[in-house]
């Protein structure tokens, strides 16, 4: 059995210099960007993975990832948890979503390009588009008209689906709330 891989945290990103580790963990689940090839053809890259915080915090709770720091050696899971923290706002919440798709088995990316906090795939950069964007809103979050309409219409021009995933943080649960543009 392969040693687990080991990344070194940079501020809000992690990299794992290792290669055969950084193969093998962008071919278990797309993890992470190899470091200078934007958009790798397969898994044979020679290069680090660099992966941000939300998915190297999911990769240490599933026990797939240690995660070092220079001053403060290994890092708990907890002390990873705060790092995140510190880093995103609403990390608990989106984490919860981010966990939830993960586990669903669908392919969980950052959606900052579609003005999101995901973009999600059902099999993976380059071999699909991803065919959602997620935004996660908290239960008491309002949202106007004028948003819904701003991000039905991008999600319509890079031809995604827009959804809304409302966590609860209590139950431990998402709501998914989809919604499609038609023309009567």
């Amino acid at each position: 059995m392969p040693k687990r891989p080991k990344g070194m945290l940079f501020e809000n990103r992690v990299v794992v210099w290792d290669i055969d580790s950084s193969r093998r963990l962008f071919k278990e689940g797309y993890y992470g960007k190899p470091l200078g090839i934007p958009k790798p053809k397969d898994f044979e890259f020679d290069a680090p993975l660099v992966l941000d915080l939300m998915e190297c915090y999911y990769l240490v709770t599933r026990k797939a990832l240690t995660v070092t720091d220079r001053e403060a050696g290994e890092l708990s899971p907890k002390l990873l948890r705060e790092v995140c923290e510190a880093s995103y706002p609403d990390f608990r919440e989106k984490f919860l979503v981010y966990r939830k798709l993960r586990e669903a088995g669908y392919v969980v990316t950052p959606g900052i390009k579609f003005g999101s906090d995901f973009a999600v795939y059902e099999h993976g950069p380059g071999i699909d588009h991803a065919p959602y964007i997620i935004q996660v809103m908290p239960p008491d979050s309002k949202i106007t008209a004028t948003s819904m309409v701003r991000s039905g219409r991008l999600a319509t021009t890079v031809r995604k689906q827009f959804i809304i995933a409302i966590p609860d943080k209590e139950k431990s649960s998402v709501e998914f709330l989809r919604y499609d543009w038609w023309r009567a």
